[in-house]
């Protein structure tokens, strides 16, 4: 099948499963916001979602498009390994026109899942996860269940702890870098590719990661001062 085997096939799947994602950071972001004006409204925003069955099926979606989007990362990295051979062991100079993140994206998406596990831990598990057990007629903890949807609490709870606002903080840095690049890298792997529209969206991407992230910090940084006054 040529999406999976040819190199610019691999670099499609990437690119489509890596914007599927990208507008997914666009919602999480835009409903993260909300907290910061109205915790009353966030809550009604987590306890529209819960458990119901659009929310599951999206979260599944984005499951199975993370994992593909890993693990064409993982296969593209080591076929461009493998392509450069010795030579990738070889000092060169770095051309100027290629960028650090580039050259890191492997790792940087590394930190980001792994950013992604503990939002998992401090949310997801908190929240969903209880409702799901209960649905399927498990034993979830009651307390546990009492606070599912209350988004806000959470939030609190977990940014009131300095170690994980470090945490999130590295993450998010992680994030801004990965997105800067591969944002526009999708857009040139689906034939965006001449240099005007190239540079334009080196630049869309630049603004976009820089929005998105700071307004993630801004929820993480916010909540944190309020937990200190």
């Amino acid at each position: 099948m040529w999406l999976s085997n040819s190199s610019v096939g691999r670099k499609v799947v990437m690119s489509v499963t890596g914007i599927a994602l990208v507008l997914f950071l666009t919602f999480h972001m835009a409903m993260n916001l909300v907290a910061l004006v109205s915790a009353e409204g966030y809550n009604m925003v987590c306890e529209f979602l819960g458990a119901n069955w659009y929310a599951v099926a999206a979260t599944l979606v984005l499951a199975v498009l993370f994992v593909i989007h890993l693990i064409y990362a993982f296969w593209l990295t080591m076929q461009n390994r493998k392509a450069r051979g010795v030579e990738r062991y070889a000092v060169t100079e770095r051309r100027k026109e290629v960028e650090w993140a580039s050259q890191n994206m492997l790792v940087l998406g590394i930190i980001v899942f792994v950013g992604l596990a503990l939002h998992l831990v401090h949310f997801w598990s908190k929240m969903m996860l209880p409702e799901l057990v209960h649905d399927m007629g498990g034993q979830a903890n009651t307390l546990t269940l009492a606070y599912a949807a209350n988004g806000v609490y959470h939030i609190e709870n977990t940014f009131s702890n300095i170690a994980n606002v470090v945490l999130y903080l590295v993450w998010l840095a992680a994030l801004w870098f990965h997105l800067t690049h591969g944002f526009w890298s999708a857009m040139q792997t689906l034939g965006w590719n001449n240099k005007t529209w190239i540079s334009r969206w080196q630049c869309i991407s630049n603004i976009y990661s820089t929005i998105v992230v700071l307004c993630f910090a801004l929820v993480v940084v916010v909540f944190y001062i309020k937990s200190l006054l």
